[in-house]
């Protein structure tokens, strides 16, 4: 080893070089054959592990080799090998430079470090890879667990370089660097609060992947795409990204759409506001024209016979059509509604059908619609729900009701016209 260490030196002394530059020109020509050597031992290795490598993944049925292959974990691993060969060496090109030697070799103790690093994160790539194909782990954040563990991987990878560096042993670098941890907790507040987000956002399942939500504080409405330690990407039905802060799901409140997607319809809630001057009771004539509606013909001639029987039996004067019991256009008109949408093939039976009476407002007397689609699909579902009301509203004025309606500049006009 002695003679490695001054193969060149002893020839140098012998032709007249001087001690000093001969010391120099020697670690020069060691330095040379240490970086020739390791090259080609990182190429021979490499070749070798990849090769290898290939023929067991070829005689393999699972995917998560091909995924290790993928992001490079065989090539990152090679490197292992010359590293060793080299922390080996140094102590032999650097022999008549101790200084030299202490420094390069804190350089490739860093190396090793960050090779570490390497290695790591293309095996949690490769995890996440693989965890994506699982159908059980499919609609999970495991983008979020995967960068968990790799800022702590890079955490402790930097405070040991720093170590390594400064010379102060690990433990005691690390007992230090607690006393600075109100000033960390401050740098990293939005990763703690994403990673403890993610973690609650799991384990209550408030979150999948491909959940369908409505965030309105940040405009997104739409499938969630990725779910991340930081952030919550959606895209919306328009092709664009919504970038949600992943603490969000936590503190702020949104819809999330999955409970519909698993039922057996999509809820239609929607309501028309009739006009309370329009409501009234229903005199023979209108029972007689309703009578011809087939839909509720029979409904109206079995009501209007149990109406009439009650009023003869309790003799009720019916010179005033409020005394005693009286059909009125707007329940004869709820009753087509329901009788129409329980009839109507794009609905589900199983579930809730009812057409209500809400609270009359300034707008009239709102009649709402409360019924599920029997299909799902945004672009199925408008059009079932726009069928509804395009025959609901067109039915209107057969029954002597009236939409409200805000006066709009042609009703002025008319006004005008009429006066």
């Amino acid at each position: 080893m002695m003679y490695v260490k001054h193969f060149l030196y002893d020839y140098l002394i012998e032709i007249g070089i001087s001690i000093t530059y001969a010391k120099y020109l020697n670690m020069i020509a060691l330095l040379l054959c240490l970086l020739i050597i390791t090259l080609l031992v990182d190429y021979i290795v490499k070749k070798i592990i990849l090769n290898l490598f290939t023929q067991f993944t070829f005689k393999t049925k699972t995917e998560f080799d091909n995924f290790l292959v993928t992001n490079k974990v065989p090539k990152n691993v090679a490197h292992i090998i010359p590293l060793i060969l080299s922390l080996e060496l140094i102590p032999v090109v650097f022999a008549d430079f101790p200084y030299f030697e202490n420094l390069v070799e804190k350089g490739f103790l860093v190396f090793a470090i960050i090779l570490a690093l390497w290695i790591a994160r293309s095996l949690l790539n490769a995890l996440k890879d693989y965890f994506k194909t699982l159908s059980s782990l499919k609609d999970k954040p495991v983008d979020s667990y995967i960068q968990v563990f790799m800022i702590f991987a890079w955490v402790i990878g930097t405070f040991s370089a720093v170590a390594i560096i400064t010379g102060i042993e690990f433990i005691k670098f690390m007992t230090t660097l607690g006393a600075a941890s109100a000033i960390i907790i401050l740098v990293f507040r939005d990763t703690i609060l994403g990673f403890v987000a993610s973690i609650q956002v799991s384990i209550n399942d408030m979150v999948r992947i491909s959940d369908w939500i409505t965030f309105e504080k940040y405009g997104a409405d739409g499938a969630v795409v990725e779910i991340n330690l930081s952030t919550v990407k959606v895209q919306n039905f328009d092709k664009t990204i919504t970038t949600i802060p992943t603490y969000a799901l936590i503190s702020d409140s949104f819809k999330n759409w999955r409970g519909m997607e698993k039922s057996s319809g999509r809820r239609i809630k929607r309501a028309l506001n009739i006009k309370l001057d329009s409501i009234a009771y229903l005199s023979k004539d209108d029972v007689n024209r309703l009578k011809k509606i087939d839909l509720i013909s029979s409904y109206v001639e079995k009501r209007q016979i149990d109406i009439d029987s009650y009023n003869e039996i309790n003799k009720i004067n019916k010179e005033l059509a409020l005394n005693g019991r009286n059909m009125t256009n707007i329940g004869v008109f709820r009753k087509y509604i329901e009788t129409y949408i329980e009839n109507h093939s794009g609905i589900n039976k199983d579930m809730m059908i009812m057409v209500r009476q809400l609270a009359p407002t300034r707008h009239g007397m709102p009649l709402e619609i409360y019924a599920f689609s029997s299909d799902k699909r945004w672009e199925n579902y408008e059009y079932i729900m726009a069928d509804i009301f395009d025959h609901t509203i067109a039915a209107v004025p057969y029954f002597n009701l009236e939409l409200f309606e805000e006066p709009s500049n042609s009703s002025f006009n008319n006004f005008r016209s009429l006066s």
